[in-house]
């Protein structure tokens, strides 16, 4: 008579081939990081392009000295359109790009010029997703496999203010930002470009703001423009304006002793943001250093490399990896992501189209400057 295996007689066979398994995956992923590093290190060299945190390059150097780091930083609209003209010139000469998504997604990714990333992901560390804010990989793009977003920084819309002529406690809302006392009186980044992406992201789906918000914001408050960070600050701190949007390095001007406070729009009614931030990782296709490419960005992504992030990539304004099992204390309070407050994560895949943002700012500030 043939009698059924009992429940506990299959777990048991089961949990023992896992466990036979095991060693022999171990063994496979460690054959392959060795083989990637040692052709890594007969490529010689690592070229990135990188938006904001090139100092963690450093530490890299350090670890792999006999791979040679060719680092250009710029912004990522800068870098992504240098890409695209080099490429278009018959150029391939970058092996990693790193960003804010918003860059990566509308200049890149758009472009199809990257290859996937997920194949290049090769540590356990990396890929064990309970190590990672939310328990998930994140990849940012709609096909879940080219750009790695591996920050987790909160973000008030890039919101600073000269202390002299502003108090924090005068805000409640971002409709406040439409009153008619700041009109004329705010200074912001170009909105058509990708570097206030994760700002006009916010505004366009946020539930409570969306495009009549943009409309209002945009089209009524006789808002400057400008196309760099430190010239917006700059004006900031001297009361050129009292308002700054965009100020990326509000935080040094502060440092430097500047009348330049940044407010915490996560007390606000509609809550803050928070997103990859600079900090996203794509892998070019025709990569020229396709090894050393992938030994960074496992290297990058890793405890060590996220650490280093934390610790020494801006010392002003450190950033908040997505990491979740390393410590923190290299990242200011007001970085992190607090429990019990609200936020509202626009690294969705289905937000980094920016173009319906782009093409209401288009049809917004026509219809100001036909007035």
């Amino acid at each position: 008579m043939t009698r059924t295996p009992t429940l506990s007689i299959i777990a048991a066979l089961l949990f023992a081939a896992i466990a036979a398994a095991a060693p022999a995956f171990a063994q496979d992923w460690k054959k392959d990081w060795e083989a990637t590093v040692a052709a890594a290190k007969k490529e010689g060299q690592l070229s990135i392009y990188i938006y904001r945190y090139e100092a963690v390059l450093e530490a890299f150097k350090k670890d792999y000295p006999e791979i040679k780091v060719i680092s250009v930083a710029g912004t990522g609209n800068q870098l992504g359109t240098r890409t695209l003209t080099e490429r278009r010139a018959e150029k391939y000469l970058v092996d990693v790009f790193s960003s804010g998504p918003n860059s990566a997604f509308n200049i890149l990714y758009k472009a199809k010029v990257l290859d996937p990333l997920r194949p290049a992901l090769i540590l356990p560390e990396v890929t064990d997703t309970s190590g990672w804010h939310g328990g998930k990989l994140n990849f940012v793009d709609p096909e879940g496999k080219y750009i790695f977003g591996y920050l987790a920084n909160p973000s008030s819309a890039q919101l600073y203010y000269n202390s002299k002529f502003v108090q924090d406690k005068e805000f409640n809302t971002h409709w406040d930002l439409v009153n008619p006392k700041w009109k004329g009186r705010i200074v912001a980044l170009d909105p058509m470009l990708t570097g206030l992406g994760q700002t006009m992201q916010f505004f366009y789906y946020h539930p409570n703001l969306g495009p009549e918000f943009i409309k209002k914001l945009f089209g009524t408050m006789d808002i400057t423009y400008s196309k760099e960070f430190r010239q917006m600050t700059d004006w900031l701190g001297q009361g050129k304006f009292a308002l700054c949007m965009g100020c990326k390095d509000g935080d040094r001007a502060k440092h430097q002793g500047l009348p330049v406070e940044g407010f915490d729009t996560s007390f606000w009614k509609e809550g803050g943001s928070f997103s990859t931030g600079g900090g996203s990782l794509s892998l070019l296709n025709r990569a020229p250093h396709p090894n050393a490419a992938k030994v960074f960005i496992n290297w990058l992504l890793s405890r060590k490399g996220q650490i280093a992030m934390q610790k020494l990539s801006d010392r002003d304004d450190p950033p908040n990896s997505r990491r979740i099992d390393i410590p923190k204390d290299d990242v200011p309070p007001e970085n992190r992501i607090h429990e019990g407050r609200k936020y509202l994560d626009v690294g969705r895949p289905e937000w980094q189209d920016m173009a319906p943002i782009f093409q209401l700012v288009r049809e917004v500030t026509k219809n100001r400057e036909a007035k």
